[in-house]
């Protein structure tokens, strides 16, 4: 029969003494392993109250370029409260006396990494379960909460919590370094528009970047340029959601601004046999890329999450667009403050993904016609469709304009205007594009895309 001893071990969270105590040895023993032991294990990563404070203190005096060894470590603790008269230099001898040998000490790493990672389950099922016995969560909600605590368990980070400023500065240097070595112009990824990219600083990580326009100014194709250029150049994965045009239509779409074959003989099929041979090229352009299609027209925000978790090296969302997406709960009224508050919710829900998978999410949106009825039709954040809410949650918001579209007599009837409406990390402004119909593409002004590589 097990002891009450026995039952309370069994309670307590999946955890190494030997390991612990072996890391924390080994960094006594020789200093030089300290910057490679504090490279992968935080403080929280020990569970033995007393090895966490040692840690904590070999990771302060590391901080602060200090010499690390047992009488400066006990000096150190002493200094912030975690010395014991009868208890702190007798251990720290034991630490370095019971410690094997230093050589070691990344295998010991990993026994700690491996017990944490079984923790940080074990609690995420306590929580879940804590959630189902309250009675107050629907399934859906309770799977959505699984699915996010999973996923930041494998990021290797808490689903939530407070972070110290330290920690938060020691990842600005890294990006900054990062930055600095690269010999990318701009900080993120590339929209393939060159003067876009300079007034906008790319997309970047956690960026909700929401491009709006009225029907038919060619927001979809700015979307497919965008995913064409990152899927082929980024070296990540590109996730394309369209709950209006099926993934038939879209990869037609992809081919003709790829190989610059008029999209009207991709439909009908009249190809010349100069035609097939680009087409063909492009096809083979195309499969060696990175771009993913879902053409699913009832997605919600929780079924991209859930589906772009699984993604390994996931580099940019695409979503066509906003308001055809539907609320976690599914369909809902359309009309009235009903709609405009699902609306709010998805676009939040939004910004919320783009912050946990930390990649930038472009999602596409209708304007109103508002517009139609001023002389200057150009569109401003007023104009945003049915919630004001979006251009709150977006990083960036642009506009699509066509003088071309309203007058077919102006002078250049396939200049577009990308119009930078909001803009958090810079200026707002505006963006001459040059715009194919033929092949549904955008260009730079002064540039011609190359064709496929």
């Amino acid at each position: 029969m097990p002891t009450e001893t026995d039952e309370l071990l069994l309670r307590q969270l999946p955890h190494s003494v030997e390991a612990e105590q072996a890391v924390l040895g080994s960094m006594l023993i020789d200093p030089r392993c300290v910057s490679e032991v504090i490279d992968k294990l935080r403080t929280d990563d020990f569970y033995i109250r007393q090895n966490k404070e040692i840690y904590e203190t070999i990771y302060s005096m590391f901080n602060y370029s200090l010499t690390i060894d047992p009488v400066t470590v006990l000096e150190n603790m002493k200094q912030n409260g975690y010395y014991d008269e009868n208890q702190s230099r007798g251990y720290i001898l034991q630490l370095m006396d019971t410690t094997p040998t230093a050589a070691n000490v990344g295998e010991y790493i990993e026994i700690i990494k491996d017990k944490t990672l079984l923790r940080r389950v074990a609690e995420a099922a306590g929580e879940l379960t804590a959630m189902i016995q309250e009675g107050t969560s629907t399934g859906q909600d309770i799977l959505e909460a699984a699915e996010q605590r999973i996923y930041a368990i494998r990021q290797g980070r808490a689903a939530r919590g407070l972070v110290p400023i330290s920690d938060v500065i020691i990842d600005v240097y890294d990006r900054l370094e990062e930055l600095a070595a690269s010999e990318n112009a701009i900080p993120g990824m590339s929209t393939g528009l060159r003067d876009l990219d300079r007034a906008i600083s790319g997309l970047n990580n956690t960026d909700l970047i929401l491009l709006a326009a009225r029907p038919g100014m060619g927001k979809t194709s700015m979307a497919l340029n965008v995913l064409l250029d990152a899927g082929k150049k980024s070296g990540k994965k590109v996730a394309f959601f369209s709950l209006e045009m099926s993934r038939e239509q879209l990869a037609l779409r992809l081919i003709s601004s790829e190989c610059f074959v008029d999209n009207k003989k991709l439909v009908t099929g009249k190809l010349s046999d100069e035609d097939w041979e680009s087409v063909a090229a492009a096809a083979d352009s195309l499969n060696r890329s990175t771009i993913y299609i879902d053409d699913d027209s009832s997605v919600t925000v929780a079924d991209i999450n859930a589906k772009c978790r699984r993604v390994e090296n996931l580099g940019l969302i695409v979503i066509d667009y906003l308001q055809l997406m539907q609320s976690a709960g599914g369909k809902s009224n359309n009309r009235g403050e009903n709609r405009q508050q699902v609306v709010s919710d998805i676009s939040r829900s939004l910004k919320i993904m783009a912050k946990e998978l930390n990649v930038p999410v472009l999602c596409l949106s209708q304007l109103s016609r508002a517009n139609e009825s001023r002389n200057d039709k150009r569109p401003m954040l007023s104009d945003l469709r049915e919630s004001g809410a979006i251009e709150q949650d977006a990083d960036i918001v642009l506009f699509l304009y066509r003088e071309g579209y309203y007058n077919k007599d102006t002078e250049n009837p396939n200049l577009a205007e990308c119009i930078i409406a909001k803009n958090r990390h810079g200026e707002t402004g505006t963006v001459e594009l040059q715009w194919t119909p033929e092949f549904t593409t955008f260009t730079d002004m002064e540039g011609r895309r190359e064709k496929y590589p």
